[in-house]
């Protein structure tokens, strides 16, 4: 009785001391080491990849925002438009509409988008590009196809009194192309965009 209680006890000692280092292994020393390396290493996405204009915080270049006429829900023409956001771009409710390719009310819902975007750009239908009429699965995506912000220049470069040609070639410089060369498409982050639009007009 007595060596099956010492076995016991020299058992839960043994689980207690491992309990107690990988709590501090994992819990402590790990994070640490982890945080370190990305403050030091990657300071700017280890802090949310956060903006500053005249030094004040205007947004995330990880997280969409809407840019609509203020205290509206209607999209300002003088900004590039990003993709559509089921959440609202909160990024406390993330998440797609969970609708169907083949559902009714997201075939209704693309083809309303699909007119309102043509007629805000004043361009045909058959223009309109898909990630301008569908969310992505998170509902706060930051970037857009090079071909929706393509379609936006005519009515940015209008709506600010800019030649089209100087807002095209803002495209052209804020045009990401593929990850590692053949990952993905090329994509332009809408937020970076109407900064250095901002800037074009500022001049």
């Amino acid at each position: 009785m007595n060596t099956t209680f010492a076995n016991s006890a020299r058992m839960a000692w043994a689980a207690l001391r491992m309990l107690l280092v990988l709590t501090v292994v994992t819990g402590i020393v790990y994070p640490l080491v982890v945080t370190g390396i990305g403050e030091a290493a990657f300071h700017d996405k280890a802090n949310g990849s956060i903006v500053k204009v005249d030094g004040n915080e205007v947004g995330s270049t990880l997280i969409g925002q809407s840019w609509n006429i203020k205290g509206t829900h209607k999209p300002d023409p003088k900004w590039f438009q990003g993709r559509p956001s089921n959440s609202d771009y909160d990024p406390l409710t993330t998440g797609s509409s969970q609708l169907g390719a083949g559902d009714p009310t997201l075939v209704k819902n693309v083809k309303a988008a699909k007119k309102q975007v043509a007629d805000f750009n004043g361009v045909p239908e058959s223009k309109v590009p898909a990630d301008a009429v569908t969310g992505s699965a998170s509902a706060i995506d930051p970037d857009i196809s090079k071909e929706y912000a393509d379609l936006q220049v005519n009515r940015v470069a209008k709506a600010n009194g800019l030649p089209a040609a100087q807002v095209r070639k803002l495209v052209e410089d804020h045009t990401t192309g593929r990850t590692l060369g053949f990952m993905g498409e090329p994509r332009v982050n809408v937020l970076r965009l109407n900064i250095a639009l901002k800037e074009l007009t500022r001049k």
